[in-house]
């Protein structure tokens, strides 16, 4: 049986990976250092925990369920422990990306994150339609990295992948540097930047005096289509008034350069300071 040492388990995400391999093929130890982490594991999923030193005896794979800031220090600690051929698990590419896990070529370094379930599903259980996250009663897609190992290790890292993200659709094999171009690059510093600015703008049309209630229907409403249409989910065009309004409306809101934030050099800047 395959062990797998988890590290931060009672923490925000180790929580949910804790939950979702309890009842897995794989033996799973659960290391904690916080008290309240320690209660929640054992009140709610009946969990016990184990020292550091405890979980990496004899383990075959490391899961490193802690903050980025955290993870060079934490893999530091106990990257002298680890028997040839064990498998770390980061849980986002920022940490792998900057160069924070230790250098030992006898390791293997795996990397996997959730997309998250996506706006356009098929979700009809109250449960699954409220999991916005994912990991619990929502479907969704998952993307992986084999940072270094040998190519035969990349199945049982993306099992695990598949485990602690369950239920998953698609998996997509990516690599590291492709990982960090869609976090931080797409999915925060454009996507969760426009969503701000849209929000904005609807509070805007609020002070402005449209009632709350209706500017946001409004806009939800409208993001649902348009974005159906901008994204393939159906066929359609925009009409000439909608098409007139985003070609005033881009170079307004957008700099003719913002594209650069994709670059390697601003990608890692994103990285660092996030690190």
């Amino acid at each position: 049986m395959t062990s797998i040492a988890l590290f931060g388990a009672g923490g925000k995400m180790g929580y949910r990976l804790a939950r979702n391999l309890k009842g897995s093929r794989f033996d799973v130890r659960h290391v904690e250092v916080s008290d309240a982490g320690k209660a929640r594991l054992s009140d709610d999923l009946g969990l016990s925990c184990v020292s550091a030193d405890e979980g990496l005896d004899g383990a075959d794979v490391v899961i490193l369920a802690v903050p980025d800031a955290a993870i060079g220090k934490v893999a530091a600690g106990i990257v002298d422990k680890l028997k040839p051929g064990t498998m770390v698990v980061a849980l986002d590419a920022a940490a792998p990306f900057a160069g924070h896990l230790p250098k030992r070529g006898d390791l293997t370094y795996f990397v996997t994150h959730p997309c998250h379930p996506p706006i356009f599903n098929d979700e009809t259980n109250p449960a699954a339609k409220r999991d916005f996250f994912g990991g619990i009663a929502a479907k969704q897609h998952i993307v992986s990295a084999l940072m270094q190992g040998p190519e035969e290790a990349y199945a049982l890292g993306e099992e695990i992948a598949k485990a602690i993200w369950a239920p998953v659709m698609r998996s997509h094999r990516v690599t590291v540097e492709q990982m960090a171009l869609l976090e931080p690059g797409l999915s925060e510093t454009v996507c969760a930047s426009l969503l701000v600015v849209m929000r904005e703008a609807m509070d805007e049309c609020v002070r402005r005096g449209v009632a709350k209630e209706a500017a946001r229907d409004f806009l939800l409403g409208h993001m649902n289509v348009l974005g159906a249409v901008i994204f393939e989910e159906t066929p359609g065009v925009f009409s000439d008034a909608c098409n007139k309004a985003i070609e005033f409306g881009k170079p307004v809101l957008m700099k003719d350069d913002w594209k650069r934030v994709f670059e390697p050099e601003e990608i890692a800047a994103s990285i660092q300071r996030i690190t």
